[in-house]
């Protein structure tokens, strides 16, 4: 029985996890799928399709497809957010790359007024202002994310934090400074598909699934300081979350 386009691009990424294409590798073409898998060229190409738009591979015209060359990057919640990493000045994200070369692209600071979820989530009222962060970050020179995170302006205009360079340790090490040390987060994730803007923003093609992340900080006593909202491309990441019992 002739597979679905599916089926191929599982098996596929099987051959892939197996070491049999490597990264970087070309994968099979549509003659040779059409042959091996015994289905028309509109169901092969459909195979080759599903794992470019799953992050597994990246098609170049008039070349072919070949398996991303890219290493996913493990994004571990608990290690990234301790506090132990950013009191000692480093950036959360050096948990996630270590020594891959990270760079922040289309950085912007500046005041605003609250959306009004985040003047909620923030307890700022009606009228609260916000210091706002937006940034895109491009590991090993793909981007990976966006994020834009929301502060009270009220608390943090007169810090780094309202700067382009956060300093040592980043917006947290900034807070505990201000006397509002971040000690508890909630991380809220789905998964959508992304604008056209997104898609473009990371590199993706439209249809490509993308997971959102918001984070929200806490002091000790259970004050929200910080909303960090995230976009990040699926096929770039593995999220790693521990738990005790």
């Amino acid at each position: 029985m002739p597979e679905t386009a599916r089926q191929i691009a599982d098996d596929l990424r099987a051959r892939i996890d197996d070491g049999e294409f490597g990264p970087g590798a070309r994968l099979p073409g549509e003659p040779a799928l059409v042959r091996d898998y015994g289905v028309a060229k509109m169901t092969a190409s459909g195979a080759l399709k599903l794992l470019v738009a799953e992050g597994v591979a990246v098609s170049r015209p008039g070349s072919g497809t070949y398996v991303r060359e890219f290493k996913p990057i493990l994004r571990d919640a608990t290690k990234r957010l301790s506090r132990k990493q950013w009191a000692e000045g480093k950036s959360i994200w050096a948990a996630d790359v270590g020594e891959r070369p990270m760079t922040v692209a289309d950085l912007e600071v500046y005041e605003d007024d609250a959306p009004r979820w985040v003047a909620r989530a923030l307890d700022l009222g009606d009228e609260g202002r916000i210091i706002v962060r937006s940034r895109r970050f491009l590991v090993d020179g793909e981007p990976v994310q966006m994020a834009v995170s929301y502060l009270p302006a009220e608390l943090v205009r007169d810090s780094l934090i309202a700067e382009p360079d956060s300093g040592p340790g980043g917006t947290y090490a900034r807070l505990a400074e201000l006397g509002a040390e971040p000690v508890h987060f909630t991380e809220d994730l789905r998964a959508r598909m992304p604008s056209s803007d997104e898609s473009s923003a990371l590199a993706v093609l439209p249809g490509t699934p993308v997971m959102e992340i918001c984070r929200t900080a806490y002091t000790a006593e259970g004050k929200a300081v910080e909303i960090n909202r995230m976009l990040l491309d699926a096929g770039a990441y593995a999220l790693r979350y521990s738990f005790g019992s």
